[in-house]
Parts: structure tokens; C-alpha cells; sequence
């Protein structure tokens, strides 16, 4: 029988709820797991993280919305994540990591043999997370990466921490995907992912949705996309105060480079994009 999906959203997970799960996870029948939003206790958390470990056919694990909601938590997750060899997408989206958290799980999300997708979205991030992240963008020629990478609404990283990822992105021999929409970027940092672009030979997905752009960044992206070879297939610029009539100019042009490619390139774009959190950010309550 083929791996199935086990999906939960916002639930008060029972007991045996959860002796479900790690017994499906177990008997290898799980493709996808997906307790977004679910209440369960510390003990249960760990032990859906045994299950995890113990897993060969888990490829996708949805923990969005504050499932991974303390230190010990994290912990668990990084010594699963350290066994485990199946994972291929993982969705903390909504987690209070901070980056202490993404010192403890840093080893093992890098040296994951099978992770390519990660969504890191809303986790109270800052530069030093943000550091350790780059490290999972390695440059041409040197070991496999992210393909797929999600930092959406971290307000705490700084220019610094951006100036780093943009150079990262520049030069990962990997990475197709990058969503940091509702991050209060700006001009400046739009200019060095507007760089970072015109040199990546992989990334095909940008999205800067409410990011605090003007038309000067629609400008610098429009002539780039305008004037040198870039993968780029979808820039979203959304929700920025852009002018409507060059939003459509990147994207026309956008449309033109799509069209000129063969259709077997175009199945593998459209099937490297996951689904994830999109919602307009709203800070954590303090």
C-alpha cells in the first residue's frame, strides 16, 4: 500500500490520537504529516518526534502555527530531524524559534540528507539565525542545498542580515524558491536581491509582497529582467507602492521568458512550489 496523508489543523490532540500517528509512522504508511495549529503536550510532542525518527517514508512534516512552542520542543524536533532520513519538506511556519532555536536545530536541518524545502516563515527570527540559514545555501559545486526557502515576516533581521542572504542567494548552486514577503526590507535590499538575481543560474520564484519597496525597486528589477539572462519566472511585488503599469511590465516580460521555455522545464517549476502559510503577518503578542 502506498504512504498516505494524515492531516489535522487546530485540534486538541487525545492520546490516542496520537498513538495513531506514531504507530502509522511506524509502519512506514505516511507520506505527509500535517498537525498545524494542534494542541497536544509536551510528553505526546515527543513522542510524535520518536515517530518521526523511526519513519522511512515521512516526506513532508507540517508543525506551522506554534506546535514547536518551547525550547524542549526544538530540541526534540533536532534530535528527530538528526535520525531521521526521509524528510523532504518542513513546515515551522508560526514557531517562536528565535534564534536560539535555530542554534539547536542548525546541525541537523544542514545535514539532512533529503531536505530541500523548508518554510521558516513568522519564527521570530534574527541575523544570527539568518547566518546559519546561508550555510544551507552552499555555492556552486560544493554540497547539495535548499531548493525551496521561506523566511516570511521576520521584522527583527537587520540590513546586515539581509545583505548576507542576498549574497548567499547570489552564489547557492541550489535554491529555486524565495519567499520574504511581509519582511520590512526596503529600496536598499531590494537593490542587493536585484543583484543577487541577475547572478543566480536557479532562482525561478521571488516573492517581496509588502516588503516597503517603491518604483525604484520595480525600476532596477525591471532592468534586469529587461537586460540579462536570469531563471526568474515570478517576481511578486504586491502590496508595495509600486506603480501598476511597471508591475506589469516585469511580468509581461516574465511571461515572455516562460513561454520561451520547454514545457518540460515548466512541469518542473510548477511542481517545486509547495503550498505554505500566505497570510498578511500580524506580530506575536508579547
Amino acid at each position: 500500500m502506498l504512504p498516505g496523508s494524515i492531516q489535522i489543523t487546530g485540534e486538541a490532540l487525545s492520546g490516542a490520537e496520537i498513538k495513531d500517528i506514531c504507530e502509522s509512522l511506524k509502519e512506514n504508511s505516511v507520506r505527509l504529516l500535517s498537525i498545524r495549529g494542534c494542541q497536544l503536550s509536551d510528553r505526546d510532542f515527543g513522542r510524535v518526534c520518536r515517530g518521526v525518527t523511526e519513519s522511512h517514508s515521512l516526506a513532508q512534516l507540517n508543525l506551522n502555527l506554534g506546535v514547536v512552542s518551547t525550547i524542549n520542543r526544538t530540541k526534540h524536533l533536532a534530535d528527530a530531524l538528526k535520525t531521521n532520513r526521509s524528510i523532504q519538506t518542513l513546515f515551522l511556519h508560526g514557531s517562536p524559534l528565535l534564534d536560539a532555536g535555530l542554534v539547536t536545530l542548525n546541525t541537523a536541518l544542514s545535514t539532512h540528507p533529503l531536505l530541500v524545502s523548508l518554510d521558516l516563515g513568522d519564527c521570530m527570527l534574527g541575523d544570527e539565525a539568518l547566518r546559519l540559514i546561508c550555510g544551507m545555501l552552499p555555492p556552486d559545486g560544493a554540497k547539495s542545498g535548499l531548493r525551496e526557502l521561506t523566511l516570511s515576516a521576520n521584522p527583527s533581521i537587520t540590513t546586515k542580515g539581509w545583505a548576507r542572504l542576498a549574497i548567499a542567494v547570489a552564489h547557492s548552486s541550489q535554491l529555486r524558491v524565495l519567499n520574504l514577503d511581509y519582511n520590512p526590507l526596503g529600496d536598499q535590499i531590494a537593490g542587493m536581491l536585484a543583484v543577487a538575481v541577475a547572478s543566480s543560474r536557479t532562482l525561478e520564484v521571488l516573492d517581496l509582497e509588502g516588503t516597503g519597496l517603491s518604483n525604484q525597486s520595480a525600476q532596477v528589477f525591471l532592468d534586469v529582467v529587461e537586460n540579462y539572462p536570469t531563471c526568474l519566472r515570478m517576481l511578486v511585488l504586491a502590496e508595495n507602492a509600486i506603480n501598476p503599469e511597471l508591475q506589469q511590465q516585469i511580468s509581461d516580460l516574465l511571461s515572455e521568458g516562460e513561454e520561451d521555455d520547454d514545457k518540460e522545464s515548466e512541469a518542473r517549476c510548477s511542481a517545486s512550489i509547495p503550498t505554505r502559510e500566505k497570510t498578511t503577518w500580524v506580530p506575536h503578542s508579547s
